[in-house]
């Protein structure tokens, strides 16, 4: 489908850019010249891309910014204008505005780019509602965000294992998300109505472990017994999740090949045996074959396991995925704690999509839990997103890369500039007794890179 997108200003020649600008396969732009035939198109036609004129003859575009933001709160707009006021821009970001730009342009490329990412927002603001409607439709069904290559092929491999009453294992880093593919494996296959069990081997003492899978039966004063079935037996007709296989010890490893060569267990101080008829799906964030020929894992067993394997990516290997989760995760949070922090500014954005989150999705959940607890309302920027987002922003990730020194220093200074407005509210003052600076040389260096206007 092509993007719709809504140019709203009075200039011929700003007007002409954007026609020449945006004239590409997959885009549609209306234009409109006045805020009376903005709010005609508006209200006409589902946008992705709002590009508003501050000035315009019968108002102030962020005044209908505003409005269109009463009507649709995910709509996403940027605002332009030739009359840059630091503190206006950022207010107006504050209000949900996805960024500003300031006339004249000082790169056709960078405008761009604020577009791709702009449509970028708008695609993930639509992903997260599809994957709430679907989950609306189908509760208890896990929210899995994929669109990146390696994250639909792994889909597929779901879909398609799911179909088949085979063990699977699942490999992947620690907090990548197995425990959801695990379930969207259950809920697609045959068993989907049967139980759903899981059990971590890294985390219970092989005692405990032991009685949890095969439960026991203990003799009372009576002369009866105190009988307590295990996971092998209730997990009869549905799915036993086994994580971290590859810390089981090597008694339960042959206990387990024995339960699945025989499909029955026993329960401990028992000898009556049991039908044990499940699927099994292991779960590992090691590698199984290096366990097995490291003769940490029976190989007998390995063979049994190692038959349907799903690896997860990392997600720095999905980095497509990153804003779509985060904006889930800003959704539940907000509604969690009752805030409305938000929307993502550009920086925050493009740190995000950079940091390589060694902890995976998980330490992106807890980055984004920490920026709405410190924010009651308003924008999120890189540096309340907490030390994995700060460690490669678009600045520092450039210093590694071949480019002239004064081009890295301009990329640097002008991420700190742009995070040291946002956390001071725009008010350009406090912003030059936090950085040292003089109110007059600060806006000279602002001036200098692009980020208020220079006429």
């Amino acid at each position: 489908m092509k993007s719709k997108i809504l140019l709203v200003d009075d200039d011929p020649f700003t007007q002409q850019l954007f026609e020449g600008l945006l004239q590409r396969d997959g885009i549609e732009l209306r234009k409109a010249g006045n805020l009376a035939e903005a709010r005609q198109e508006f209200n006409a036609a589902d946008f992705n891309l709002v590009i508003l004129d501050q000035r315009l003859p019968d108002g102030n575009g962020f005044d209908f910014f505003k409005e269109m933001h009463t009507q649709r709160p995910q709509q996403v707009a940027i605002l332009v204008t030739g009359y840059a006021d630091v503190r206006d821009a950022v207010r107006a970001v504050r209000e949900g505005l996805f960024d500003y730009l300031t006339k004249p342009f000082q790169s056709l490329d960078e405008l761009a780019a604020v577009i791709d990412r702009s449509l970028e927002m708008d695609r993930a603001y639509r992903e997260i509602n599809d994957l709430q409607a679907t989950l609306q439709a189908s509760p208890g069904r896990p929210i899995i965000i994929g669109r990146s290559a390696a994250m639909l092929k792994l889909l597929e491999q779901v879909q398609q294992t799911a179909r088949l009453d085979t063990t699977a294992l699942i490999e992947g880093e620690s907090g990548t998300g197995k425990e959801l593919i695990a379930r969207q494996i259950h809920l697609l296959s045959p068993r989907a109505k049967g139980p759903f069990l899981g059990v971590n081997c890294g985390v219970l003492s092989e005692s405990l472990l032991e009685a949890t899978l095969f439960g026991y039966e203990k003799p009372v004063a009576t002369g009866t017994a105190e009988a307590i079935s295990g996971y092998l037996e209730e997990a009869t007709g549905g799915t036993l999740v086994l994580s971290e296989i590859c810390e089981l010890s090597p008694k339960l490893q042959s206990s387990l090949l024995r339960v699945l060569q025989d499909r029955v267990s026993t329960r401990l101080g028992s000898v009556t045996q049991r039908a044990s008829n499940f699927r099994l799906v292991c779960m590992t964030s090691t590698s199984l074959e290096d366990a097995m020929k490291a003769g940490r894992f029976r190989s007998d067993l390995g063979y049994r396991i190692n038959i349907n394997v799903l690896r997860v990516p990392p997600l720095r290997q999905r980095r497509e995925d990153i804003l779509p989760l985060a904006l889930l995760f800003l959704e539940q949070f907000n509604n969690k704690f009752g805030k409305a922090a938000g929307p993502f500014t550009p920086e925050a954005i493009a740190a995000m999509e950079q940091a390589d989150w060694p902890g995976n999705v998980r330490e992106l959940l807890n980055a984004i839990e920490r920026a709405v607890v410190i924010n009651a309302r308003g924008p999120i920027v890189a540096a309340d997103l907490g030390p994995a987002s700060r460690s490669r922003t678009i600045a520092v990730d450039a210093l590694a890369q071949p480019l002239p020194l004064q081009q890295a220093k301009e990329l640097f200074e002008r991420e700190y500039f742009i995070n040291l407005l946002h956390a001071v509210d725009g008010n350009v003052s406090n912003a030059a007794k936090l950085s040292g600076i003089s109110r007059n040389s600060l806006y000279r260096y602002l001036k200098q890179l692009g980020i208020v206007s220079k006429s």
